[in-house]
């Protein structure tokens, strides 16, 4: 497995960690309403019912978007390497690291950090479409790419 695709695998593993997390925390209000609603009557119960139901909804809302998140690394092919910096490109730029596909948490594999970003950053917006030896300046930071994997 090439190091670009230890890098993709391991955000596969992240995002979807995080789908089972919320799943299993919607399942888990979705149980303790059932249990509540057994149990109680009256405003204090009624309350309860609600605030379970708004934190659902909250729930259900970031699952949605580290569904869509997933949908677009699913769309990413790691084993492609072109010479222009595109969506799923790992870039090396003043020696870091920086994986072209969404705004996700930094990770080390094999001892190098990694900065996932989006294409709509400001950083991921000026790398998209260029070649190894371009420069370019953002808030007064140099950067030059070095390598595209």
């Amino acid at each position: 497995m090439t190091f670009k695709q230890k890098i993709y695998q391991q955000y596969l593993q992240l995002v979807q960690d995080r789908i089972d997390v919320f799943r299993d925390m919607i399942a888990a209000l979705t149980e303790d309403s059932k249990n509540d609603a057994k149990g109680s009557a009256g405003d204090k119960h009624e309350t309860a019912l609600s605030m379970m139901h708004i934190e659902q909804e909250k729930l259900n809302t970031k699952l949605k978007e580290v569904l869509t998140q997933k949908v677009v690394l699913d769309k990413l092919d790691p084993s492609v390497v072109a010479e222009t910096i595109i969506l799923g490109s790992l870039v090396k730029a003043n020696g870091i690291y920086l994986y072209l596909s969404l705004a996700l948490p930094k990770i080390n594999v094999d001892g190098i950090n990694i900065i996932a970003l989006s294409p709509q950053s400001p950083l991921g917006n000026k790398l998209m479409g260029n070649k190894v030896g371009f420069t370019f300046e953002i808030n007064t930071t140099k950067y030059l790419i070095e390598e595209i994997l």
